[in-house]
């Protein structure tokens, strides 16, 4: 039996933050299905050069900057395929519909166009996804210093929190995370609680957020919008895939003052770790936001910070536009 036939995906995001959608044409295969521009691969190109054919014979765009995320498969009734995505923030040219298609820019939040190929609502998902995931340590912190320090982050643009207070008895981490949860809401902000399960439920937090040790043991995932996981080498990575986590944290990738007896796993083993993974994987380990371009050519979905996020007083990024940051 061949294998899946290789797919290149580019997300176009515009100046406004905005990705580019196009309308399948008449004649071929799911006409009138939207999905993102691309295609197949052709033998003997690398997928880099399959993504700037691609987008220069549907749009008429030259690619200028892009970035590997992740990658899917999907079963179609007619094809088996691999999508290998691509972030694509630069190029030159005006996207132009060069094939009968309609194209359509869909901004993060609105409604999104229909219908969608099947194959796209995992990459809706993982584009809803900041780019900076920041994990709370209050326990150097009064909780007002830390419920101060949280409000100050959001207001900088944290979109994406975990509750990770290990040291807190039950009952006062479901106190605390009424109070995370109230000032989250009022800026529109996510929130996962650190392996509790039942408190994430009671507070009707956003999703779970398992340790290596609950990844490996559970059979089913949690019944939660998100689930999130950390991991540290390719069988935890395995584990999360199996499944179905929405991402995973994954590290240390450098060297970091919180456990700085453990050995960093270096950029080209988070690199050769990710870049087969199907779905989004943030880096945990020594990370600051001038790292984010860095990471994003490293095939991931952005940084995921324990210390640096909640010191840094300038502007927290959301999208992986590096002038949107």
């Amino acid at each position: 039996m061949s294998g899946p036939i290789e797919v290149v995906v580019g997300i176009v995001v515009d100046t406004k933050g905005r990705y580019l959608m196009a309308q399948r044409p008449a004649g071929k295969v799911y006409e009138g299905y939207w999905e993102f521009p691309g295609g197949k691969v052709e033998p003997g190109e690398s997928c880099f050069q399959a993504l700037y054919r691609e987008l220069e014979e549907e749009l008429g765009i030259q690619v200028t900057q892009c970035s590997p995320w992740f990658s899917d498969t999907f079963v179609y009734p007619h094809a088996h395929v691999r999508l290998s995505l691509f972030r694509v923030t630069q190029w030159q040219g005006q996207p132009e519909p060069l094939e009968n298609q309609k194209l359509a820019w869909q901004g993060w939040g609105e409604e999104v166009v229909s219908p969608m190929l099947p194959a796209n609502q995992k990459i809706l998902n993982a584009l809803q996804l900041p780019v900076v995931y920041g994990i709370t340590d209050g326990q150097q912190m009064t909780e007002p210093e830390f419920l101060e320090s949280l409000e100050r982050a959001c207001f900088r643009g944290l979109r994406l929190i975990q509750l990770r207070e290990k040291d807190l008895p039950p009952e006062l981490l479901y106190k605390l995370a009424e109070k995370v949860m109230v000032i989250a809401k009022h800026y529109s902000a996510q929130v996962l609680i650190n392996s509790s399960m039942e408190i994430a439920q009671a507070v009707k937090a956003h999703g779970v957020h398992l340790t290596a040790q609950q990844l490996i043991s559970l059979t089913a995932r949690p019944d939660f919008p998100i689930v999130a996981c950390s991991c540290h080498n390719q069988i935890e990575l395995h584990y999360a895939q199996r499944l179905g986590c929405d991402f995973a944290v994954l590290g240390p990738v450098q060297t970091t003052q919180t456990h700085p007896e453990q050995l960093p796993l270096g950029w080209e083993q988070f690199t050769n770790l990710i870049q087969n993974c199907s779905f989004p994987v943030y880096a945990l380990g020594g990370m600051q936001s001038s790292m984010l371009t860095h990471v994003f050519s490293c095939h991931g979905q952005g940084i995921a910070s324990m210390s640096h996020i909640w010191r840094d007083n300038t502007p927290i990024a959301n999208r992986f536009r590096s002038d949107l940051c």
